[in-house]
């Protein structure tokens, strides 16, 4: 497949005019999340976290989903819409937790502990989902486990920082996958410290992707969806974001006079931004809806077995909702 990354688009058009224009055209949804460059999220007919995004691409009625993310989001949606044509900017754009927890051995972990139950973040790809018994997201991890049976063994993974926070959380205990989030195990600690220092009336919010030692630090612990409300209701002015820092577009644009401070990397990188995530350009977004391609397509059985987990997920989800 030709990927539209090697395409050129003319420097005189106005790409939110035709964006929109094809939108229209091909009767599609852009769906985009909160790691994504500021110009992809204004275009956006809706953003979110993980499982903000599996709900919208479960209820959408587009027929054509635009997904601006990752490749395991685009895998998602196309799960949950199998008629419908999914297509990704960007091919390229996988993730370390997906990567970094192939298939095969994950299977051959799970074999091992066949009592056990099978939580799955959602960042994984669909054949891990397809040996997953239920699927999780940061918003809603810590109350599906704890809608599990006190008596029934877990499995967790792929993301071992996640699945800690949440043996906290519950108080159960989980073997947990050794996989990690790169962007977020970035993070220093030391830099944390100084930087709480130099901005002693700031409120440190995190992601629980982070490592224990940067957690620790924090004030208020959340999903991407949970952290950008917190920043909204509380009434701090200046705050220390430590995940991924394309969230902060959002938080200045629903609070423009608060002080937004993205936590520094353990280098002089731009690693607290997702290198994957990043590759979805405006130009991309365009090119993918006027080719119709890079599209999504999965193997129907494999979309199947990746279905039921995310379904009990969605299920499980609305037993919490108030």
């Amino acid at each position: 497949m030709v990927s539209p990354a090697i395409s050129t688009v003319s420097p005189s058009l106005n790409l939110f005019q035709e964006i929109s224009r094809l939108k229209r055209e091909m009767n599609a949804v852009i769906l985009a999340h909160y790691y994504q460059e500021p110009d992809i999220q204004d275009i956006a007919d809706y953003m979110g976290d993980s499982l903000g995004l599996a709900r919208q691409a479960a209820d959408t009625s587009a027929d054509v989903i635009v997904f601006c993310g990752v490749h395991f989001m685009a895998e998602t949606a196309k799960i949950l819409n199998p008629t419908k044509q999914v297509l990704l900017p960007d091919l390229e754009a996988g993730c370390s937790l997906a990567e970094g927890c192939p298939e095969d051995q994950f299977a051959a972990f799970c074999q091992q502990h066949p009592d056990h139950i099978v939580i799955s973040y959602i960042n994984c790809t669909a054949g891990v989902k397809a040996l997953s018994d239920i699927i999780c997201t940061s918003s809603n991890a810590v109350a599906i486990v704890n809608q599990i049976p006190k008596d029934k063994p877990i499995i967790f993974g792929p993301d071992k920082n996640l699945g800690r926070y949440v043996m906290q959380q519950t108080g159960r205990d989980m073997l947990l996958w050794p996989g990690a989030c790169i962007v977020h195990e970035m993070f220093s600690e030391k830099k944390l410290v100084q930087l709480k220092m130099q901005y002693p009336e700031a409120e440190v919010i995190a992601h629980p992707e982070c490592e224990e030692p940067v957690l620790k630090h924090a004030d208020f612990i959340a999903s991407t969806t949970g952290l950008l409300r917190y920043t909204q209701r509380s009434d701090n002015r200046t705050f220390i974001v430590v995940t991924e820092a394309g969230i902060i577009h959002q938080m200045e644009k629903a609070s423009p006079h608060k002080k937004f401070i993205p936590a520094p990397p353990d280098n002089q990188c731009a690693c607290n931004e997702c290198p994957f995530m990043r590759l979805n350009t405006l130009e991309k977004v365009y090119l993918c809806m006027k080719n119709r391609s890079p599209e999504i397509v999965m193997d129907e059985a494999i979309r199947l077995k990746a279905l039921a987990p995310i379904q009990k997920m969605l299920e499980m989800s609305l037993l919490t909702v108030a």
